[in-house]
């Protein structure tokens, strides 16, 4: 097939878009991607691809087009303006592109916008459209204390509807979105698929095992934001400080990081300690100092309903998972039989899971249980099978 990509974030930013279109290419498929200038999470526009240079690039055999957005910076304002100078300026592109493509593929993670082109190049062409939603819109805004009641959340309402609705096949990552499709937009049983993310190749058992010498390692890696509720990690730490086996690592950046070290400094939890954010191919290092791994989530109904990737991730490592969580990935959890589950911001529930963890003698069965599911259902074959499939669908209908 000839595939359309439309995606606001492409490597060198983070994220798996880059990994998914390589493997379309891999199957023999030819694949042009819309996408925007590199400047997230770092808030600067990447070296080497400033004043539009790699306007036009091939990477990985993929055909890349990089539209201008605002770079995001810090603070509300510019992240605003990058998010509507992307939605604005690929827009305007896909107006004008030429090219008999037999499909357009959305990568749709926040903001909704980013699909905007998309459902433009649909409009334009007739070219049947398949959306694969990352972040559930507009109930992503409620994560940021905005009200349902308010305009801005109504306004996305529409917005959302217009984009969603658009889409001649809906792929979602996360179970629950199914539900809140069909009762925010009418949106038919059979235009939804369940395609869950897969980990990246270099999570791998033999690569992230640990050694064993006498303590009990928990990491959490990955963002560190406000939706991610680390501070959990740290109160419970801090009533185990007496467990002097028991130690905890952070491994990521965010915009709470530094509101996270200074609780703990304040607490003084000695036993928390804070490795800065890498690159994904230096993680395994880290994971083969862990017994286990840790998610932690805000208490909060759209969190519930998400599956971040960090879940297919850990399992692919083959580690045991502590979750404090309600939904999706405790019901992950559970399913796969390879941890412990405590409720969200739950101190106590987590305290007790680690202290039952620590001493148990089944981690090595629970992390084989857990790379066993991985395997069942979150690899990168079993992904593209899917994506494929969903592809083929909506050409062949139309």
């Amino acid at each position: 097939m000839k595939i359309l990509v439309v995606s606001q974030y492409y490597t060198p930013e983070p994220g798996i878009v880059s990994k998914v279109c390589e493997g379309l290419v891999s199957r023999g498929h030819d694949v042009t991607v819309v996408t925007g200038v590199p400047n997230y999470p770092i808030g600067k526009v990447y070296e080497g691809y400033e004043k539009g240079q790699k306007k036009e690039e091939t990477l990985g055999g993929v055909k890349l087009h990089r539209c201008y957005e605002i770079a995001r910076r810090k603070g509300v304002f510019f992240r605003v303006l990058n998010y509507y100078s992307f939605a604005w300026s690929s827009k305007k592109f896909i107006k004008k592109l030429q090219g008999d493509y037999d499909v357009v593929f959305s990568y749709q993670t926040s903001p909704v916008m980013q699909s905007t082109a998309a459902v433009a190049y649909k409009k334009k062409t007739g070219t049947p459209l398949v959306l694969y939603c990352l972040d559930l819109w507009p109930e992503s805004l409620t994560i940021g204390k905005i009200c349902k009641k308010s305009l801005v959340y109504k306004h996305y309402l529409k917005v959302s509807k217009d984009i969603y609705t658009a889409a001649d096949k809906l792929l979602i990552t996360s179970k629950p979105f199914a539900k809140r499709m069909h009762e925010n937009f009418g949106i038919a049983e059979e235009e939804i698929g369940y395609l869950p993310q897969h980990a990246e190749g270099v999570f791998d058992p033999e690569a992230c095992k640990k050694e064993e010498d006498g303590y009990c390692d928990l990491l959490f890696a990955g963002n560190v934001g406000m939706a991610q509720s680390v501070e959990t990690i740290v109160y419970a730490a801090k009533e185990l400080e007496d467990y002097k086996h028991i130690r905890f690592h952070i491994v990521g950046g965010g915009t709470s990081l530094e509101k996270v070290k200074t609780l703990a400094e304040k607490l003084n939890a000695t036993n928390v300690f804070f490795h800065g954010k890498h690159p994904m191919d230096e993680m395994p290092k880290f994971y083969s100092k862990a017994d286990g791994l840790l998610i932690t989530f805000t208490k909060d109904e759209v969190l519930a309903m998400t599956m971040p990737l960090k879940t297919q991730s850990y399992m692919a490592a083959g580690k045991p998972i502590l979750c404090a969580t309600e939904g999706a990935v405790a019901d992950e959890i559970k399913a796969a039989d390879c941890g412990y589950v405590s409720a969200a911001e739950d101190v106590q529930g987590l305290k007790e899971n680690i202290l039952r963890f620590a001493s148990c003698k089944d981690k090595a069965a629970m992390g084989a249980r857990a790379r066993a599911y991985y395997e069942a259902n979150f690899t990168k074959e079993r992904f593209l099978d899917g994506l494929e499939k969903a592809l083929n669908e909506v050409v062949k209908k139309d």
